[in-house]
């Protein structure tokens, strides 16, 4: 656990833990580390959610498919950022999406049980963690609510233009990358790949933005 621990103290459920703390604390809670190869499934749709995932590694993606096989992206995890902490908590008897490695990687997993009840030997500590992990929600609550908004615009036009004026804003630039594909960013929008494709064009002969694969500048 040693190697890892740079990582974790910058880790949401880990703030405001001091490091002299921090490995006395993963083996009260009895964090484990898995490695996950390219494509492999870490936490599968339906399964029963019983853990808490901390990306120390690599990068995964989470997606749910409907009843007919369509997906929708939700977006992607990336290193030291928690996932499966919300179906966790609630205790959901099926997970209502699936979390998948989009590369080799390496992830933390904690039984959530150890998070929400103080072990016998009444670690200190459990109050910070569920102070920790309930604001992670909200935060996470937040940025739910910013791909509803995306999302529920009407047409691939407005969706497109909301989530790339999105980006634009977080990265404070009009330069920036995005971190899908076209089909990844189609699966995200729950658009049509070639309906996207055709916007983008459409934007770019307006003189709207300028693209290249996943870089875009808007004009």
């Amino acid at each position: 656990m040693q190697k890892y621990l740079e990582m974790l103290k910058n880790c949401p459920l880990f703030a405001d833990v001091e490091e002299v703390s921090l490995l006395r604390m993963l083996h009260c809670l009895g964090a484990r580390v898995e490695h996950f190869d390219k494509k492999y499934t870490v936490f599968s749709e339906g399964t029963p959610a019983r853990y808490v995932g901390i990306l120390l590694s690599g990068s995964l993606q989470m997606s749910r498919v409907d009843y007919y096989g369509n997906r929708s992206i939700l977006g992607n995890v990336r290193q030291g950022e928690l996932f499966g902490e919300a179906f966790a908590c609630a205790s959901v008897e099926a997970m209502p999406i699936s979390v998948v490695a989009n590369e080799e990687s390496e992830v933390m997993l904690i039984d959530c049980s150890h998070i929400l009840h103080t072990c016998q030997n009444a670690c200190g500590f459990h109050h910070q963690l569920i102070y920790n992990l309930m604001r992670d929600l909200a935060e996470k609550n937040l940025v739910f609510h910013q791909r509803a908004e995306v999302t529920s615009k009407r047409s691939t036009r407005e969706k497109l233009m909301a989530y790339l004026l999105l980006c634009a804003k977080e990265t404070g630039s009009n330069r920036f990358t995005i971190p899908f594909d076209r089909q990844e960013l189609a699966d995200y929008l729950e658009v049509d790949r070639s309906g996207l494709s055709a916007e983008i064009s459409k934007l770019r002969r307006e003189g709207i933005l300028e693209s290249d694969k996943r870089r875009f500048r808007l004009l």
